[in-house]
């Protein structure tokens, strides 16, 4: 019955609003896995009637299961766009393994990635690596269903963790360790010291080198806005998952200058908890990326939601924390009111029937 009352709520909701300006709402999902057509078309169509306008979908590297999927999609009325991992690629026949980064104490990603297994970065300098990527997102552009292509993971590793993580991995980054410093492969630092002079592995600090900050501030700028124009000779739109700011973040622990990205949209991940920070920071984080990008794509505001959990459970992972649905309502206000176009949801699998009720309320302009 509870379950009735609530999809009564959501339609009446629709109803009464169906004159106003609605908050564009996207979401961040996976699958298909083992998924019928006949579920998926279901599932679709509970979260376009809940107020999903768009999907990031995260459906692997083969264009036939966009096409599959997609179709489904455009049927329930959804924007379809293939969420697919940029520099972070486990080891295929496709690729080499002299391909992957290097940290700062000559450990390939490879075969020491940093914090969890599947950390294996690529090297965005290598020539190789773009084509590689290039072929990837082409093939996958070319897919009629698919109106983009969403890169994830287009960034080096954290040289420095988000606070709300330190205690989950035990560590203490003060500063820029080694071991989470990429890239220091051959070709890398090669490159750095016949347009610098400097031979950053003679330094003492590489951190306090402004240049070769900015060297790898510009390796991740020029693989995206190849991207960019290679997707876009498709026809096809192309936006991207980053840190939040730029310059607040983005920039100091995952050397991701997003502004200078010539995107479709952007999607700032404005997760709170893994900073330590309030809803009022996602306000102030959106506020920065729209004023940063000012004449360049659309932000959606990347919302992470707490998941259904039991009651007094408090875990202390912050990847198990999230927004309320008292708070989502409040961080939705707070982003479209500092700029964004929308939003975007991480995930619809963590929303519960008052996250759902919370959105609905929140979606319409008053």
């Amino acid at each position: 019955m509870q379950k009735l009352f609530f999809v009564f709520l959501i339609i009446l909701a629709t109803a009464c609003n169906s004159s106003r300006e609605k908050i564009p709402v996207h979401a961040w999902m996976g699958g298909p896995g083992e998924a019928t057509d006949q579920e998926l078309a279901q599932q679709f169509s509970d979260l376009k009637n809940k107020g999903i306008d768009a999907l990031m979908y995260n459906g692997g590297h083969d264009p036939a299961t966009y096409h599959r999927v997609g179709k489904i999609a455009k049927e329930a009325g959804l924007e379809f766009h293939a969420w697919v991992p940029t520099m972070v690629q486990g080891y295929s026949e496709k690729l080499d393994s002299s391909w992957y980064a290097v940290n700062g104490k000559g450990e390939s990603a490879l075969t020491d990635p940093a914090y969890v297994p599947y950390y294996t970065f690529l090297c965005p300098e290598r020539e190789e690596v773009y084509q590689f990527l290039e072929d990837l997102y082409v093939s996958i552009a070319k897919v009629e269903e698919i109106d983009g292509v969403h890169l994830d993971y287009i960034r080096f590793p954290d040289v420095i963790l988000a606070r709300g993580l330190w205690d989950k991995y035990d560590l203490v980054m003060d500063r820029e360790y080694p071991q989470f410093d990429y890239c220091y492969c051959d070709s890398c630092t090669s490159r750095f010291k016949a347009e610098t002079g400097i031979d950053i592995k003679e330094v003492e600090d590489p951190s306090a080198v402004a240049e070769w900050k900015q060297f790898r501030y510009d390796l991740i700028t020029k693989i995206v806005n190849r991207l960019a124009d290679a997707v876009h000779q498709e026809g096809k739109e192309i936006s991207a998952a980053v840190f939040p700011g730029p310059h607040s973040v983005a920039q100091k622990i995952v050397r991701q200058e997003w502004n200078k990205w010539n995107l479709d949209a952007f999607y700032p991940m404005n997760y709170n908890d893994f900073y330590l920070e309030d809803v009022n920071w996602i306000g102030e984080v959106t506020k920065e990326g729209v004023t940063a990008t000012k004449d360049k794509g659309k932000l959606f505001s990347g919302l992470f939601i707490r998941p259904e959990l039991p009651e007094n459970d408090q875990p202390s992972d912050p990847e198990l924390h999230g927004l309320t649905p008292e708070q989502l309502e409040e961080a939705i206000r707070l982003s479209v009111q500092n700029g964004a176009t929308g939003v975007c949801l991480f995930t619809p699998g963590r929303m519960t029937d008052e996250h759902w009720e919370a959105l609905s309320s929140e979606i319409f302009s008053k």
